[in-house]
Order: structure tokens, then C-alpha cells, then sequence
């Protein structure tokens, strides 16, 4: 079975990484845990650079909710007593991701809000669709699978939450 993973870029251009076959379920923890970490760094950009209330409130939604899954990720794996496993697709999420916060950081006002807004609704679009479409599938862990099935759901709500906020910007204008 093969993953499909692409790192968003600046507004709606993508570059496609292409995971292994075969991900094992402590791969694939690491995988989610790592996008959710992603998400936490962005959010902690917002929040520092931006002043527009829409956004703040967004990137506070996503430090809550993905500390809490991160946090209930942590909780599980202490209770199976195993130790995720780093892999090329998790190395590829965080080079995408600096980047990325790279590229958001030499940004300020509205331009940074459009690209903060834009990069969050690609992300959750990608990574929804990435848990939905493979990593549920292909998990054999029941406790795992519960964790990313009541995740993707959240996460879901973030990407129309997400969309709201992009619309709500007026960035065409």
C-alpha cells in the first residue's frame, strides 16, 4: 500500500513526498504525531505574529486541540510500552515544515494571516485526507486506530474552521 503525503507550500502550490510501502503502526504514530507537532510550531507563529482576532483564535484552537491529541498519544504509548519509530516521511513533514515556517515568518499583516490561513486549510485537507484514506486503514493497533478515528474528526472541524477563516480574510482582495 503505498501514502501519499504532500508538504504544503506557500498558498495552494504542493510538493509531493511519497512515503515507503508498508508503514508499520509505530511508524505511522510517529508520522501523526509529527504533523501534529507541525501544526503546534504554526500555531505558536500565529499567535506570535499575528494581531487579527480570527487568526489568533484559530491558532489557539489548534495548541489546544493538538496538545491534546499529541498528550493522548504519549498516554498510549506509555500504556503499550513502545517507542514510535522516526522515518523518511516524518523527515520530510519537518524539512516541509521549516520551510515553510520560514517562508510565513518573513511575512507580516494581512500577507501573513492569507499565508498562515492558506497553509493550515492545505495542511488539515492533506493530512485528513492521509489518516482517513491510509494510515486508519492500515493501523492494527485498536487502540491506535480509536486515537486517529476520534483525531480525524477534530481535525475535520479544523479544516472547515480553517476554511471559514480563509474566506473570512477577504485574501483575494
Amino acid at each position: 500500500m503505498k501514502y501519499l503525503l504532500s508538504a504544503i507550500a506557500l498558498g495552494l502550490s504542493v510538493t509531493a513526498v511519497q512515503a515507503q510501502d508498508g508503514m508499520n503502526d509505530l511508524e505511522i504514530a510517529h508520522t501523526a504525531y509529527t504533523a501534529g507537532q507541525i501544526d503546534i510550531r504554526y500555531a505558536h507563529l500565529a499567535l506570535a505574529m499575528s494581531d487579527t482576532p480570527a487568526v489568533r483564535e484559530f491558532a489557539a484552537l489548534m495548541l489546544r486541540d493538538h496538545m491534546a491529541v499529541n498528550d493522548a498519544a504519549g498516554a498510549l504509548i506509555t500504556e503499550l510500552n513502545v517507542t514510535p519509530q522516526d522515518n523518511d516521511l516524518s523527515q520530510a513533514l519537518l524539512s516541509g515544515a521549516a520551510q515553510k515556517r520560514a517562508e510565513l515568518s518573513a511575512l507580516s499583516g494581512k500577507a501573513f494571516d492569507c499565508a498562515y490561513a492558506a497553509n493550515e486549510l492545505g495542511y488539515h485537507q492533506i493530512v485528513n485526507s492521509t489518516v482517513k484514506d491510509s494510515f486508519i486503514p492500515a493501523v492494527t493497533v485498536a487502540p491506535l486506530k480509536g486515537l486517529l478515528e476520534e483525531a480525524l474528526v477534530t481535525f475535520q472541524q479544523h479544516e472547515g474552521h480553517a476554511e471559514m477563516m480563509l474566506a473570512g480574510l477577504q485574501c483575494g482582495n
